[in-house]
């Protein structure tokens, strides 16, 4: 048999970066095929570096990598998108690496999944584009949580297994879902569940973008359906993320008065 070739190009996304070394960076990416891997770029943190600006958190770029003992090498690299718009906003930019931390906290590595790599891509384009990046992100949400196998329960309750009635139910992240009024007290963490964001739930699993980017909700059902989701996600994960308080704060400094002096 010929031996592997020690060479290869793979399209990416990527999703954070760190230091290392003296000159280096490891760099977490996501790729069509190959799914997550960390990869390591020599001497990018030197100012004479032609690579530098090509490889930034949430840039989709070409690379060309060689495979290495322990890790592999990018040896070369073209930006394909950069995203101006999310760099030239905080909040959209603050969302934008909120999805490519719950890509990098949700998705094992080396775990081959293009419609993930698809899903996040479409993100990041919608969050440069779409007038509520927060409807954005609440669809990228239910579909990673359908991808990576861990879809809530919004159709029948999951203690007794009947239809849920159209009336407050309970939301119940460590039970995967949704429960009646009988079944609340025999949960752990109960929260009140609205009718209207029980809809909303149901049309973020059920729905297209098209047909989600259409919703126009209240700020009191936005922050409703938010809530339940961030506690499902955290949930699952063991851990909140961290981008998420990052979002938290923004809104907060948004919504200080201001002080004339």
């Amino acid at each position: 048999m010929p031996a592997p070739a020690r060479l290869y190009k793979t399209e990416a996304i990527v999703l954070r970066q760190r230091r290392f070394g003296e000159a280096d960076r490891m760099l977490t990416i996501y790729t069509p095929t190959m799914g997550k891997m960390d990869v390591k770029a020599r001497g990018v943190r030197k100012t004479t570096s032609r690579m530098s600006g090509h490889l930034q958190p949430l840039n989709r770029c070409m690379l060309l990598v060689a495979q290495g003992h322990t890790v592999d090498i990018v040896t070369g690299c073209e930006t394909l998108e950069s995203f101006p718009a999310l760099n030239d906003d905080l909040d959209r930019l603050s969302r934008a690496l909120y999805a490519a931390e719950l890509i990098d906290r949700f998705i094992p590595e080396r775990a081959p999944g293009y419609p993930t790599y698809r899903l996040l891509l479409d993100t990041l384009r919608r969050l440069a584009e779409a007038d509520s990046p927060d409807i954005v992100m609440r669809f990228a949400e239910m579909r990673l949580l359908d991808q990576s196998g861990f879809m809530p329960e919004l159709e029948v309750c999951v203690g007794c297994g009947q239809a849920l009635s159209p009336e407050q139910n309970f939301f119940a992240p460590q039970a995967g879902g949704v429960v009646c009024r009988v079944c609340a007290s025999d949960v752990a963490g109960p929260r009140t569940l609205s009718l209207n964001a029980l809809q909303v739930l149901r049309l973020l699993q059920r729905g297209s973008y098209n047909e989600v980017a259409r919703l126009r909700m209240g700020e009191d059902l936005a922050v409703e359906t938010e809530r339940h989701l961030r506690s499902y996600i955290v949930c699952v994960l063991e851990r909140d993320v961290n981008a998420a308080a990052f979002i938290e704060k923004l809104r907060r400094e948004e919504h200080r008065p201001v002080v004339e002096v």
